[in-house]
């Protein structure tokens, strides 16, 4: 059975068909509302821009956020599950001895 949906989504007020899984049907909503909100306030702070301009500058933000978050999750959880492996090395070779 196929689970697709078919779905329209707007960014930026443009409507685009896809066809996705049910159980992301709601993040690629909520990921479409995020980028509209962001663009709208592009919008009211720069009257000047057209919604390229808006869009480019959604996306940008948008990912130096992951980009973030990626290397916050990369270098603080790596460095403490080594200290914990190596802990644990540390008691096992205790108990050894």
């Amino acid at each position: 059975m196929d689970d697709k949906l078919s779905i329209r989504v707007n960014v930026a007020d443009r409507y685009y068909p896809l066809k996705v899984e049910r159980e992301n049907e709601e993040k690629i909503r909520k990921a479409a509302r995020m980028i509209n909100d962001k663009v709208l306030q592009y919008k009211q702070r720069y009257s000047d821009k057209d919604v390229q301009d808006f869009l480019a500058m959604a996306s940008l933000q948008y990912v130096i956020k992951l980009n973030e978050e990626e290397e916050k999750s990369g270098t603080d959880h790596f460095p403490e599950t080594i200290k914990e492996l190596i802990r644990k090395i540390d008691q096992v070779l205790e108990e050894k001895e």
